[in-house]
């Protein structure tokens, strides 16, 4: 049967350099089922509700902060060994329209674990938003998808392979969803250490959290440990920063209550 060739563009290189190193990684899934009730009760509470991504996001980050594998890296250079990070840098996946086609590209957030919700929410929104161009992590790497192959593949294999490089080029963890869309991915790949997700959120708060791991790095039952402390961090101190933000906007909504401003 006759069809058509289609040249790659610049998008699906960038896809398939980080797939050609994601499946060397040796990865496996562990998945709890949560309840997040408190903290879908705060999120409601909100005039601005926050996006379930952010608060999945300062999560995660928090969760990293008290547990030193998630902040590791198995790296081969200049042997193989684990290299621990002092803080996380998050990797998120977004999907943007480019040159007539849909695309997925990455950016990063630096130690969102000390950033408010409300800083995180609005770099998100800033790279959901602007022109692709206009954000300089996807306009760089449109452009290192443009070199020729073996040149990319030699300096992803540096990036990830440098410890004090990897972090900064690549991030520590990835948050990839399609919750929002009413699916969960099952065998997502990434090259990072944890890449983690979570299905659609039901009306009672029950929902399916994944963390997949590189198995070099760490064991199944810390995994299966971080999950169940993971969801104590949602329901407890993202849930009260989530409270905190909604009556510090109603004092600020309200010039009679003590500490509005004046």
């Amino acid at each position: 049967m006759r069809g058509r060739t289609i040249k790659l563009s610049a998008a699906r290189r960038l896809v398939g350099d980080l797939m050609r190193f994601s499946i060397g990684v040796p990865r496996v899934t562990v998945q709890r089922q949560m309840n997040l009730a408190p903290l879908q009760e705060a999120r409601i509470t909100q005039p601005s509700k926050p996006s379930w991504t952010v608060l999945f996001l300062k999560g995660y980050a928090l969760l990293s902060q008290e547990t030193p594998d998630l902040r590791r890296a198995y790296v081969k250079f200049p042997r193989p060994q684990l290299y621990e990070y002092p803080e996380s840098v998050a990797s998120i996946a977004h999907e943007r329209e480019y040159d007539g086609e849909r695309i997925v590209l990455l950016s990063s957030i630096k130690a969102p674990e000390r950033r408010p919700i409300a800083e995180i929410e609005a770099l998100i929104q800033a790279v959901r938003s602007r022109p692709v161009l206009e954000i300089k992590e996807f306009r760089r790497a449109l452009k290192f998808a443009r070199a020729p192959a073996p040149l990319r593949w030699l300096l992803m294999w540096l990036g990830l392979n440098i410890g004090r490089q990897r972090a900064r080029r690549f991030g520590t963890f990835q948050l990839s969803v399609y919750s929002g869309l009413g699916a969960e991915s099952l065998n997502p790949l990434s090259p990072l250490t944890t890449i983690f997700n979570y299905g659609p959120i039901s009306a009672d708060g029950s929902v399916t959290v994944r963390i997949h791991y590189d198995h070099r790095v760490m064991d199944g039952a810390n995994v299966a440990r971080a999950l169940e402390r993971f969801e104590k961090i949602l329901n407890g101190e993202v849930a009260s920063e989530v409270r905190n933000i909604a009556s510090q906007g109603a004092r600020a909504r309200d010039p009679s209550s003590p500490g509005a401003a004046a």
